[in-house]
């Protein structure tokens, strides 16, 4: 298949003309003027604007399921909504819940990578957010389940599923956490979060082998002029990767601007999204084993906490855009940069020669009009 004549964004983010040719799920060749047949299947992509397909490495739910509902239905049921958003590749994402849950989770996630449903947004891993965090900082975690940082319990979790845990979550300032980040560092990306970690020990821990910060301000110490917490740890290390949640409740978008700029390429989109994503408003909605409800975009417990997002990237991106955000820097935090956070960026993540050909095709109005992804 041809794709021609479109506005593509190259291996470099930089929006150009020109033609792609994919067969097979794969991107065979891009450029200007491709040659082809009578008998090749050509699209006309004039007026349209072909981006990488997103990639979603925070995600707990959507369509009224969950991933800590621990079923292969609950993961393949996410994956049939989110492809519908532009988004091709996810991390199903559990949460500080007992350990039997977050197991079936794992197991489920490994079914789907094992033998992907023909349709829908392909599993590449799985997002361990808890049960490893600071109870002070547990936002809508729950409670009762937390657990200090405990390396051998990661072990069994990982390898019981066949090593698919592509992140985990850490408050390293918890007893054990830094000789944790040290282990799990050699087998997945270790990311800080839910902490009350300051500017010092968040440095520390970035010297262990953290490399990414979970939803950034969000459950962490912020930046302030004399104690610069978390936040201004992250925006001081090259080394750390950053998720911003862009749905215009978590994070002002001012807040965002700043971000992007002083993150340029570290900056990461996640959706945090939970069950209610793609449901309607007013109702309650578990997340965690705690009631959520919705309402005007925004998920809080019943305290006013908010609950993860009902958002998705694509809306993301469309909002970072709104907000002054280079519509190239975003799309890149919502696809290469996050496949570069979980090892994938050589077969995801940006519009390449030899690269899976997950695509999206928007308008002017940056509104999806087609997406093209093989399972």
């Amino acid at each position: 298949m041809f794709l021609i004549n479109a506005a593509y964004l190259d291996g470099q983010f930089r929006l150009v003309k020109g033609d792609l040719e994919i067969d097979g799920g794969k991107i065979l060749r891009v450029g200007e003027k491709l040659p082809y047949t009578q008998e090749d299947m050509v699209v006309d992509c004039e007026g349209y604007t072909i981006v990488p397909g997103f990639v979603d490495i925070h995600i707990h739910g959507c369509a009224g399921a969950d991933t800590c509902d621990g079923t292969r239905e609950a993961i393949d049921t996410m994956a049939k909504f989110l492809i519908t958003k532009g988004v091709t590749s996810f991390c199903p994402t559990t949460m500080t819940v007992g350990e039997e849950e977050i197991q079936a989770a794992l197991l489920a996630a490994k079914a789907c990578m094992d033998a992907p449903a023909p349709e829908g947004a392909r599993v590449v891993g799985v997002n361990m957010e808890g049960p490893f965090i600071s109870s002070a900082k547990k936002g809508a975690q729950k409670e009762e389940a937390i657990r200090q940082p405990d390396f051998a319990l990661f072990r069994r979790f990982y390898d019981a599923c066949g090593g698919i845990v592509k992140l985990v979550d850490i408050a390293p300032e918890e007893p054990g956490g830094m000789e944790f980040v040290g282990q799990a560092r050699e087998l997945c990306t270790v990311s800080i979060a839910h902490t009350t970690a300051g500017y010092d020990q968040a440095k520390e821990a970035f010297d262990a082998g953290i490399t990414h910060a979970t939803h950034l301000f969000n459950a962490m110490s912020g930046l302030h002029h004399r104690k610069p917490g978390v936040v201004g740890a992250v925006f001081d290390d090259e080394r750390v990767n950053a998720e911003l949640i862009c749905d215009g409740h978590h994070l002002h978008p001012a807040v965002l601007r700043t971000a992007f700029r002083l993150l340029g390429d570290r900056a990461v989109v996640v959706s945090d999204s939970m069950r209610a994503n793609g449901m309607a408003e007013g109702e309650s909605f578990d997340l965690g084993g705690q009631m959520v409800t919705v309402r005007g975009g925004l998920a809080t417990l019943e305290d006013g906490t908010i609950a993860g997002s009902v958002t998705n990237l694509h809306q993301e991106v469309k909002n970072l855009v709104s907000y002054g955000v280079p519509f190239e820097q975003a799309v890149k935090a919502a696809t290469l940069t996050p496949a570069k956070a979980i090892g994938l960026e050589g077969e995801i993540g940006s519009i390449e020669p030899g690269k899976r050909a997950d695509l999206v095709v928007l308008d002017k109005d940056l509104e999806i009009v087609a997406v093209y992804h093989e399972n």
